[in-house]
């Protein structure tokens, strides 16, 4: 269960969305890749981590990587961090009666770690998901991390050479590269952990089919973005999210459990292998959601 943090209570209610969208769709296309975007260096995988986990050993804990992290972003927030939710570190464990248990942690700005080591107690699996989190916590604090004009060129340079359309598409200032470099123009002087919220919206929307509906609904990326930038990642969006799963299941059974153990098996490879998780974990939370309100109906 989750520390620090009421539990959701999600409720199926259909969030505002504006007028439409445009090609912004595949902005979080490239979004899809931001995982790989944000954390790109071979060193912050899981198996490259032995050397700084020592650090923070299981005997005689030289750090309290709980406390630590949590003080890490309070001193963030106290030297003028723009946290819109403030500072605090919300862990989440998984349910379970044996081991290895699972726990999850969510840190300001959006971006969300897991225990990648094989805990034997739930208080460890919390210390290994803290140990992940602050080793990326500090590791953000790199010039490079910080979105400046030079990282949004590279980033926007990344981006497309990984697109899969039209070339002249992916140059194309109204297409979803020029959404994903509006995104970034409009966060400058941000962290990418403390952007990961927003991308992570842009990811899921992508994903959901909602960029592709407001597209043929022909509003602008200027408006999605603006639209959703103010928008949290909360309940409503969700439910929302996940009532259009229980409408895909519907039109085609079986689509909904299919998707969930894909998700699963993402959500897995990427806890183990260290990574940041906000995005797979979401999806797996919006398609629980749903399969649950499937078998209640």
């Amino acid at each position: 269960m989750r520390s620090a943090c009421a539990g959701r209570d999600l409720v199926s209610r259909r969030i505002l969305e504006p007028s439409g969208a445009d090609a912004a769709a595949a902005a979080a296309a490239a979004a899809a890749r931001t995982d790989m975007m944000v954390y790109p260096d071979p060193q912050w995988t899981c198996s490259a981590t032995a050397p700084m986990v020592q650090l923070y050993d299981d005997v005689g804990y030289r750090v309290n990587v709980v406390e630590a992290l949590q003080e890490f972003w309070q001193m963030k927030q106290a030297r003028g961090a723009d946290l819109r939710n403030g500072a605090l570190v919300i862990y989440e464990s998984v349910p379970s009666n044996a081991q290895p248990y699972v726990c999850y942690v969510t840190l300001p700005g959006g971006s969300c770690f897991g225990s990648f080591q094989n805990c034997p107690t739930k208080a460890e699996a919390r210390r290994s998901a803290a140990k992940i989190a602050l080793m990326n916590s500090v590791f953000n604090e790199h010039p490079s991390r910080r979105i400046s004009d030079d990282f949004i060129e590279k980033a926007v340079a990344e981006a497309r050479n990984s697109f899969k359309g039209d070339p002249e598409e992916a140059d194309n200032p109204n297409t979803g590269i020029g959404a994903f470099r509006f995104m970034l123009e409009s966060n400058k002087g941000r962290t990418m952990l403390e952007f990961q919220e927003l991308m992570t919206v842009f990811q899921l929307l992508h994903w959901n089919g909602s960029l592709k509906a407001m597209r043929e609904r022909q509003c602008s990326r200027q408006e999605v973005v603006a639209h959703y930038s103010n928008r949290a990642l909360d309940d409503d969006m969700r439910s929302q999210m996940a009532l259009d799963w229980i409408a895909r299941e519907q039109e085609c059974a079986g689509s909904l459990r299919r998707e969930l153990n894909q998700a699963e098996r993402e959500l897995e490879s990427a806890r183990l292998a260290g990574r940041e998780l906000r995005f797979p974990k979401e999806k797996k939370d919006i398609l629980i959601l749903a399969h649950t309100q499937v078998n209640v109906s």
